[in-house]
C-alpha cells in the first residue's frame, strides 16, 4: 500500500497523542522502521551534521540518515515535555506520568494503535500501517 504525501499529512494531523505524532513524523520524514524510531535515544541525534544514528537496524547494521530541520525542531519540542536523559520516546506508563523515569521506550502496539485511530479519523480509505510511511509517493 502506498500513501500520497497529502494522505500522510492528513493522517499525521489526526494523531491525537503528541508523542505519537512526533514519533510518526520522525518515522515518515527519515524513512525509519517502526522499531528504529521507537528505540532512538538522545545521543543518536547529531544536530550539527543534521543526521540520525540508527543503531542495530535491519541486519543488525548501523547507519546514518538525514534529519530534516523541521523534524529536529519537533523532536526538541517533544523532548522538553519529558526531559528523559536517554530515551526520545519513553513509555508513559498506565498513569501517563512516568515518561521522565521510564526504563523502556513507548510500546510498538501503542504507536500502531495511534496510527490506526488517526487513519480512521483522517478519512483516508487505504489499508495502511506504520510501515507504509516508508513508501510514500510524491
Amino acid at each position: 500500500m502506498v500513501l500520497s504525501a497529502s494522505e500522510v499529512r492528513r493522517v499525521l494531523a489526526a494523531v491525537a497523542a503528541p508523542d505519537q505524532h512526533v514519533c510518526l513524523l520522525l518515522i515518515y520524514s527519515c524513512g525509519l522502521r517502526l522499531g528504529e524510531g521507537l528505540r532512538l535515544e538522545v545521543r543518536d541525534i547529531d544536530a550539527e551534521r543534521m543526521l540520525l544514528h540508527i543503531r542495530s537496524g535491519k541486519g543488525n547494521q548501523d547507519r546514518y540518515v538525514p534529519l530534516p530541520k523541521i523534524t529536529l525542531q519537533r523532536l526538541r519540542e517533544h523532548w522538553k515535555t519529558h526531559r528523559h536523559p536517554t530515551l526520545l520516546f519513553p513509555a508513559k506508563g498506565h498513569g501517563g506520568q512516568g515518561a521522565a523515569t521510564a526504563t523502556v521506550p513507548m510500546c510498538r502496539t501503542t504507536l500502531q494503535r495511534g496510527f490506526r485511530v488517526a487513519l480512521l479519523a483522517s478519512g483516508v480509505k487505504k489499508a495502511a500501517h506504520v510501515p507504509t510511511l516508508r513508501n510514500v509517493s510524491s
